[in-house]
């Protein structure tokens, strides 16, 4: 699972896009001006643009982001604000194994950044019908993605649940894996949603 390391997205930003002047308070993006739902096809072409935008996100193929949303789109999510992407989480139910859903990549544009929006995006999504059997949580992470960490240690803590984070894919098994950390496996649950602690991330 990837997600932006906002150290890492700054320096992105200053290194290669072009100096920009701040934009209008209007253009900033409010909790309540965004609306989710669940994507389909047409919406794979927007997800992949805003992992684009970003720079930092691993990049996939845009007929994954298509695919997904075919197939899988009752258990992704779509954060949207005057017709624009401005987030998603992305997963599936593995196989046999109905209470567990595993979170594969989370998108959070730079207008929406700091409002909280990944954490409520997975939260909405885990209490959709398709998710009702769900008590455990898994992801991946690489050991520099700061952001990442931090954001599903806060999970936990708001969930009242335990974290378990074991070896998940080593660097070894990626091509080239000179220039690909290892992911850890975060494990989270179980949970219960209607019963969230509501502590601070």
């Amino acid at each position: 699972m990837a997600i932006l390391n906002q150290q890492v997205k700054d320096k992105v930003q200053k290194s290669n896009l072009p100096t920009q002047k701040p934009g209008p308070v209007l253009g900033k993006v409010t909790p309540q001006a965004v609306s989710f739902h669940h994507p389909d096809a047409s919406e794979g072409a927007g997800m992949w643009e805003l992992v684009k935008e970003t720079g930092v996100l691993d990049l996939n193929s845009a007929y994954l982001y298509l695919m997904m949303g075919r197939y899988y789109g009752q258990t992704c999510l779509v954060a949207k604000q005057n017709g624009k992407v401005r987030g998603f989480a992305m997963g599936f139910i593995p196989p046999g194994r109905d209470d567990t859903y595993f979170l594969w990549q989370v998108g959070v544009s730079t207008a929406a950044r700091g409002q909280g929006l990944a954490t409520r995006m997975i939260q909405h999504l885990l209490k959709q019908p398709a998710c009702k059997n769900v008590r455990y949580l898994e992801t991946t992470i690489t050991p520099s993605n700061e952001a990442s960490r931090k954001l599903f240690k806060g999970l936990a803590r708001r969930w009242d649940a335990e974290l378990k984070i074991q070896t998940g894919f080593d660097a070894s098994l990626f091509p080239g894996h000179a220039a690909h950390e290892s992911e850890d496996l975060f494990y989270i649950g179980p949970f219960d949603l209607h019963a969230e602690k509501g502590v601070k991330a």
